[in-house]
């Protein structure tokens, strides 16, 4: 008799095109740890169902009728918080990606990525990782104002500027931890210092400010 599947990481599909939901659910149904607990066809669909499947990560579609994905990512990080958006665009330059992130998303995707490349997204963004490539992080960064800049950095220690910097790099915390020859339980524990330290509320946010201020600095 076949086992069932642990539960692991619930994701939601949203996006109105069925073809895709279909590709989506149908990969990620297979992977260990992965379970696709419901689909949308729209933002308003999503928000419904976020309430009854309390997902873990929601694939979001950007461009949908009745309410598109940035509406829907915005009403979910102020209502459901814990749960973590990915932004899937159909290409690179989306004017829809930056508002997205801004709004809450915490990674974008394009349509067609890599298998291997989705699956890592949902479980660092489960794990509250971020996954957001440099360049778009460097624009945000410049094109945002600072969530940090009536604070200063200088009651942070130095292994916790580090930690800061690393974060701005966009690394995991199991790559913090390897490269600073850490734990990653010691990893977290530095990592909310920095965020109640610059009073800021998450990891995205904290990438952005140590993105910011390493342009703002002095150059060498």
């Amino acid at each position: 008799m076949k086992s069932s599947k642990p539960e692991g990481i619930k994701v939601l599909i949203v996006d109105d095109h069925a073809v895709v939901r279909e590709g989506l659910r149908s990969f990620l149904g297979l992977q260990e740890g992965i379970a696709v607990v419901g689909e949308a066809s729209n933002g308003a669909e999503a928000l419904a169902m976020v309430d009854r499947t309390r997902p873990h990560v929601v694939l979001m579609d950007m461009v949908m009728p009745e309410m598109d994905g940035v509406q829907a990512i915005g009403r979910l990080h102020e209502t459901h918080p814990e749960v973590k958006c990915i932004a899937l665009t159909s290409f690179a330059g989306d004017d829809t990606v930056f508002p997205a992130i801004r709004a809450g998303a915490v990674a974008y995707l394009l349509k067609d990525v890599g298998p291997g490349e989705l699956e890592d997204a949902v479980r660092a963004v489960a794990r509250g990782e971020v996954r957001l490539h440099p360049d778009v992080m460097r624009k945000l960064a410049s094109g945002i104002p600072d969530p940090g800049e009536e604070k200063t950095d200088k009651g942070l220690t130095r292994r916790e500027k580090e930690i800061l910097a690393c974060l701005g790099r966009g690394l995991s915390n199991k790559e913090i931890a390897s490269e600073l020859f850490i734990s990653e339980k010691t990893v977290k524990t530095h990592v909310s210092g920095v965020l109640a330290k610059l009073g800021l509320s998450d990891r995205t946010q904290a990438a952005l400010y140590s993105v910011k201020h390493a342009a703002d600095g002095p150059r060498g």
